[in-house]
C-alpha cells in the first residue's frame, strides 16, 4: 500500500540552463581542488601544512557546495548558502593573508592571492554562486511568475 504524496512536495528540477553549468563547474572544481589537496598532503604535509590544509578545507567546501546547488530542497539550499559565502569569506581572508603575510602560506593555496592560480575563479565563483542562489530561490521564481507580462 502506497502513501499518497504529500501536498508539500516539491517537484521542481533541482537546476536548469545556467544552473546546471554552475553546478557543473563547481563539480570540476571541486575534483580538481580534491586532488591537488590530496597530492600535496599525502606527499609534502610537513612543508607547509596550513597552506596544505587549507587546501584540502576549500576542497571539501567545493565538494559541498556542488552537493547542496545541485539539490533544490530547502535545507539543502540552506547549505548551499553556508558553503558559498564561506567560500567567499575564506578567498577573501587567505587571498588578503597570502599577500600581506606570504610567511604564513610559503606553498599556495587554492585561495591564495585571491584563487590567482587557478585564474581568479575560486573569487569569482562564490560570487557566481551567490548570484544565483539568490536568483533562483523557489520564493522569487513564483514572485516572477505571477507579474503579468510587460508591454
Amino acid at each position: 500500500m502506497s502513501m499518497p504524496l504529500s501536498s508539500t512536495e516539491d517537484t521542481r528540477r533541482p537546476a536548469y540552463g545556467f544552473g546546471r553549468v554552475l553546478i557543473l563547474v563547481y563539480a570540476v572544481f571541486a575534483v580538481s581542488a580534491t586532488a591537488r589537496a590530496g597530492v600535496q598532503l599525502v606527499r609534502d604535509a610537513a612543508e607547509a601544512p596550513l597552506a596544505y590544509g587549507l587546501s584540502a578545507l576549500a576542497a571539501a567546501v567545493y565538494v559541498l557546495a556542488t552537493v547542496a546547488l545541485a539539490h533544490n530542497g530547502r535545507r539543502m539550499r540552506r547549505v548551499g548558502w553556508a558553503a558559498v559565502l564561506f567560500e567567499l569569506v575564506g578567498v577573501l581572508v587567505v587571498g588578503t593573508l597570502s599577500l600581506a603575510e606570504p610567511e604564513l602560506f610559503p606553498e599556495a593555496t587554492v585561495w591564495s592571492g585571491y584563487g590567482s592560480g587557478y585564474g581568479y575563479v575560486p573569487l569569482v565563483l562564490p560570487t557566481v554562486g551567490i548570484a544565483w542562489l539568490w536568483w533562483s530561490s523557489p520564493v522569487r521564481v513564483a514572485q516572477r511568475a505571477d507579474r503579468p507580462p510587460s508591454a
